[in-house]
């Protein structure tokens, strides 16, 4: 069979290979039921193929396909057959496919914001030239002495005289810190530093250290001299009692200094506050009267009343603070009253001269002391507790809206001496 398929040599193998594939056409026409064409009938006969039709297609076996893929490879050298290799996918890829990673969208990072301080740490940093001051040269006499003595307490008394506690005032807490070493028995040096904090505590506390503002409505007028921080307290003490829960109207009274009603009205402003003003030259108690019924109309917890604080002409600031105290005693009887003087920190034993002055035209019932932060003189806070007998009941010690600060005679001696 194999001789009558490549015994010619004188037909090519394209012929051979086209008549095969021939035979499997007509082999897969008979199998699906159609005819062989009449074309290639007679092509098969003259070929000899016929003979191979009535036997079985033999071609199919893989034994007689390498045959006929060896004879073809004999029969022309020229032309050799390729070699079919089977390669795997991955090594036909020049570059592995990887999937794309998606990259995370950079979400915007918000800065951290600096923590807030807390009321101690903001009164610690206020009275840090203060403590400087005292503190500091205390720690150093007490590690030169072993045991305490008189030598020791005279130089903690010259202390306290220069950081302007007062001599009258130095005077009492060395008595009275003589009097508590002697009660506890304390002989080493070592321990008198939390005596004098206990003194301290003792002579700045009073029986009444917190605004009278539990009992609505409440009225707060504010005095001080000019330059002392008069209208900026009264803003932050609007923020502070806004925080408290309050709601707080203000009035603009101090109608003669210039500027005066626009500054309070930018700090009404900032604290989101009504302010009830006239123009600049107006009666300082017809401001008072209408900002009476403007309160009792709102429903104001706090009514805060902004004065004029012409401290060298008495007579005429007494005249004008009894008007305005008649107005409010006889529109608003039932408003539990408070008188808050405003006294500059940084000017000191001044700061006593002035509260002494404001005592004679005004029944003032406690002190802001402002300026804290920017001065070594904090000591005037026991002056001022001690001498005038008026409770310092808020302290300055920082120029933020949140710097005031209600004044706790504990809080004080423990942020200028230490725990």
């Amino acid at each position: 069979m194999f001789k009558k398929l490549f015994g010619k040599k004188n037909k090519k193998d394209q012929d051979q290979v086209e008549d095969l594939q021939a035979v499997d056409q007509v082999e897969e026409d008979q199998e699906a039921g159609d005819q062989p064409d009449k074309d290639l009938a007679p092509t098969l006969e003259e070929s000899g193929q016929d003979q191979v039709l009535d036997q079985e297609p033999a071609i199919d076996e893989e034994p007689e396909a390498e045959v006929l893929v060896e004879a073809a490879e004999e029969e022309d050298h020229n032309q050799p057959v390729e070699e079919v290799v089977e390669v795997p996918i991955e090594e036909l890829v020049e570059e592995p496919i990887e999937e794309p990673i998606e990259e995370p969208i950079d979400e915007p990072v918000e800065e951290e914001k600096p923590k807030k301080k807390s009321y101690f740490q903001k009164l610690k940093d206020g009275l840090k030239k203060t403590q400087q001051n005292i503190t500091d040269k205390i720690d150093q006499l007490i590690n030169n002495y072993g045991e305490i003595d008189e030598d020791l307490i005279e130089e903690i008394e010259d202390i306290l005289v220069t950081s302007d506690v007062g001599m009258s005032t130095t005077m009492d807490i060395i008595e009275r810190l003589r009097e508590v070493l002697q009660e506890r028995k304390i002989k080493d040096a070592s321990m008198m530093k939390p005596v004098l904090k206990d003194v301290l505590v003792e002579m700045m506390t009073h029986e009444e250290p917190n605004l009278r503002v539990d009992n609505n409505p409440s009225i707060i007028f504010v005095i001080g001299v000019n330059g002392a921080g008069k209208t900026t307290s009264i803003g932050k003490i609007t923020n502070l009692l806004n925080r408290d829960g309050k709601s707080v109207l203000l009035a603009a009274a101090d109608t003669f200094r210039a500027a005066a009603i626009d500054q309070l009205q930018v700090w009404g402003e900032r604290n989101n506050v009504e302010v009830i003003a006239q123009s600049e030259g107006s009666d300082p108690a017809a401001v008072v009267y209408d900002a009476v019924h403007a309160a009792r109309a709102r429903k104001s917890d706090v009514l805060i009343v902004d004065t004029a604080g012409r401290l060298h002409n008495k007579k005429n600031l007494m005249m004008e603070l009894e008007k305005i105290f008649k107005v409010v005693e006889r529109e608003y009887a039932s408003a539990e009253k408070e008188v808050l003087l405003v006294l500059d920190g940084t000017t000191g034993q001044n700061a006593i001269q002035q509260a002494k002055l404001f005592k004679e035209v005004a029944p003032i019932s406690g002190i802001v002391l402002t300026k804290l932060d920017g001065t070594a003189k904090g000591g005037a806070v026991m002056a001022v507790n001690h001498e005038l007998k008026i409770p310092v009941k808020l302290i300055g010690v920082g120029e933020g809206i949140d710097d005031m600060q209600y004044f706790s005679a504990e809080d004080f001696a423990t942020a200028l001496l230490g725990e």
